[in-house]
């Protein structure tokens, strides 16, 4: 069985062990180190594999954000999951900014946590739902666009708009696939497209414009 290589990253040494404790339960997820701030972490993800940093935002010395950047910046591949308390618009916004694939809430279920892992590795987007109300709670709109606004607005078939949708529900290219009878390298081509027609970098600013836009379900 091929293993998930986390590192756990928490000022709360309480913290940090409990969820190693918690995530040691699961056989598929190996915690190969704890740290105490986002520099710590970025010195482990230089001495380990690591597939995933399962990361808080508030931490003194280095925090998420700026440890979600410079760990994204030296590691492209490593996924990066927010976990925290703090259900704060801007700290949302800058960690998914700088590359974070998801935010979960400390309140989540082992559940939620360890399946939100899983998802990451995927290269899926984790949102915590009471994050996902937060973002569409405090963004702007022109109007409320239906799928037809969205189509002329942006250029988007309803293809695309779906293919969104679906990206914004944490659905994996497969299981977008499955769900509306295409092939999975079809899903990967209109994802393309959709990427170069919104001037968007990767599915997590999919997922984001699908909250700003309430693409959603």
């Amino acid at each position: 069985m091929n293993k998930t290589n986390i590192i756990v990253v928490d000022d709360e040494k309480l913290i940090r062990e409990g969820l190693k404790i918690i995530l040691s339960t699961y056989n598929d997820i190996e915690v190969v180190g704890l740290a105490g701030d986002g520099r710590e972490a970025l010195s482990l993800c230089k001495e380990k594999d690591v597939q995933v940093v399962l990361m808080d935002i508030r931490m003194p010395n280095c925090d998420g954000v700026l440890g979600t950047r410079i760990i994204k910046e030296q590691f492209p591949h490593i996924k990066i999951l927010i976990l925290t308390t703090f259900n704060d618009k801007e700290y949302i916004h800058e960690a998914l900014k700088f590359g974070a694939s998801g935010y979960l809430l400390k309140d989540s279920s082992n559940e939620l946590i360890y399946e939100g892992i899983k998802a990451c590795v995927k290269g899926n987007v984790v949102v915590h739902p009471d994050v996902a109300n937060n973002i569409i709670l405090n963004t702007t709109y022109e109007k409320e666009l239906n799928d037809d606004d969205i189509n002329l607005k942006y250029n988007l078939t309803e293809r695309e708009i779906n293919i969104i949708r679906q990206i914004a529900n944490g659905l994996s290219n497969k299981e977008i696939a499955e769900k509306i009878y295409l092939s999975e390298g079809t899903i990967k081509n209109n994802i393309s497209t959709i990427l170069s027609k919104l001037d968007l970098r990767d599915r997590t600013q999919i997922a984001i414009f699908a909250f700003k836009n309430n693409i959603v379900n």
